[in-house]
């Protein structure tokens, strides 16, 4: 099987940059800047609420991982919501719900209350998870959809260092024990540029289609650049009246998509088994441990999110050319190597000068690889009819592995050091034999196209 190939034909007739393609997958994109803040603010309260509400390891650990219960949640509501009112009319509410919950946990006087607002927050990630790379996906031309994609994970990468960065300059001021309050509550001010900002989006074509509004869908076709929009709209017709045929519309759980499934599901929760969630939430809480002050801590946070923001924006230029599987099996190699380095760090209590290089290598490795292909790939698995659907399924097993993993991770830390990262470089591996020989690569097609050729594999 061949890993790249020798050979990168492009398309006969290739598609337009155009205003409106670039403005709609730039707005969509911060759902993942609101996903990225999510993802580290946490990690410079830890020590806050620590001391504010009395945590042990194990109520620290739900109180990060709460926000995953409501992005549970958030994944099977966003499914059912895009398709009965479209991609960015929910794209609106989660965008919504993110500034309730930021100004709400700022607020919060009590553990309880804080959790409600964590879980709130977490509808609103939750929903952008599965809506932002479906929407781009759907209005991506084949040959741009790899790049225009990965746009969402930019922009989860740049949330994770203006996060880092804000905790920064937060804890610099000094302001004692409302300092996590001002580092959840200013989340608020990007989620409601976002919100305002979605105004200028139109809607899924794919969507308008299903719903038979073809004179709406041919126009945004032409306005983002489809190479040929009339023989796009004919291929979605085409696909929707052969699965009513076949009688499965609408039906995710049926035989001919039983690959799909396996390939979304093993995408999403494989994302997790690289600890990446886990390490971010926890940051200062692991510099801590090799004797780093939270301010240090902080400060070397930022440099993480600047790595991760330079290498996923380098994989924006490989990943139609190399595809998705070349990127995700060197990637497994890349952070299996490095996770057993920070194992042997933390288990022999030497080299602690090495952590912070380890970490930028391997948050590095992730974002080149597993982090910039995850998105794009599990949006390009389902066929229309049921795309809503088997997109919440991936992202959903992400936010479950993701929320087991991080409720265990600072009780697990707090018995073994080592123990966490040796059992992350072992997942990673066992990524790669899975993804050798399981997965199929998925550059360079229509959406259609994948869809019906995994469907027959």
């Amino acid at each position: 099987m061949s890993i790249v190939p020798a050979y990168f034909p492009r398309p006969a007739t290739r598609s337009r940059w155009t205003p409106l393609l670039l403005l709609s997958t730039l707005i969509a994109a911060l759902g993942g800047l609101l996903f990225g803040l999510d993802t580290a603010v946490i990690s410079g309260t830890t020590a806050s609420l620590i001391t504010a509400f009395h945590l042990t390891p194990i109520t620290l650990g739900f109180t990060v991982s709460s926000a995953l219960l409501g992005t549970i949640i958030g994944t099977l509501l966003a499914g059912f919501g895009a398709e009965h009112s479209g991609r960015s009319s929910c794209l609106r509410i989660s965008a919504l719900l993110f500034i309730v919950s930021a100004i709400g946990c700022a607020l919060s006087f009590s553990w309880p209350v804080l959790i409600v607002f964590r879980i709130a927050g977490g509808l609103g990630i939750g929903a952008a998870s599965v809506l932002a790379p479906m929407y781009i996906a759907e209005i991506a031309p084949a040959d741009l959809r790899g790049r225009l994609v990965a746009m969402f994970q930019i922009n989860i990468v740049i949330g994770i260092l203006l996060a880092y960065f804000s905790n920064y300059l937060v804890g610099l001021r000094g302001l004692g024990a409302t300092e996590w309050r001002w580092e959840l509550g200013v989340t608020a001010i990007p989620a409601a540029a976002f919100l305002l900002a979605l105004i200028a989006i139109p809607e899924s074509p794919r969507w308008l289609v299903k719903r038979n509004r073809r004179d709406e869908a041919l126009a945004i076709l032409q306005r983002i650049g489809e190479a040929d929009p009339a023989a796009q709209i004919a291929r979605m017709d085409a696909l929707l009246a052969e699965e009513g045929r076949r009688g499965y519309r609408a039906r995710l759980f049926t035989s001919s998509h039983t690959r799909a499934i396996f390939l979304a599901l093993t995408m999403g929760t494989f994302n997790q088994l690289t600890g990446i969630n886990s390490v971010l939430y926890f940051l200062n809480d692991i510099f801590s441990a090799s004797g780093l002050s939270s301010v240090s801590g902080s400060l070397r946070g930022v440099a993480i999110g600047a790595t991760n923001l330079v290498f996923t924006v380098l994989a924006m230029f490989f990943i139609d050319r190399v595809g998705r599987r070349f990127l995700l099996m060197m990637g497994s190699v890349a952070m299996a190597g490095v996770l057993v380095l920070i194992g042997y760090c933390f288990q022999f209590g030497t080299h602690a000068s090495w952590l912070l290089w380890l970490l930028i290598a391997y948050c590095g490795s992730f974002s080149f690889s597993e982090g910039a292909v995850t998105w794009v790939y599990i949006s390009e698995l389902f066929p229309l009819d049921v795309r809503e659907k088997g997109q919440a399924l991936g992202s959903n097993a992400h936010w479950i592995t993701n929320a087991i993993i991080s409720a265990a991770f600072p009780v697990v830390l707090s018995i073994s050091r080592s123990l966490p990262f040796y059992f992350f470089a072992a997942m990673m591996m066992l990524q790669l034999f899975i993804v050798f020989f399981a997965f199929p690569e998925t550059k360079g097609r229509s959406l259609e196209s994948d869809a019906a050729a995994i469907a027959q594999s």
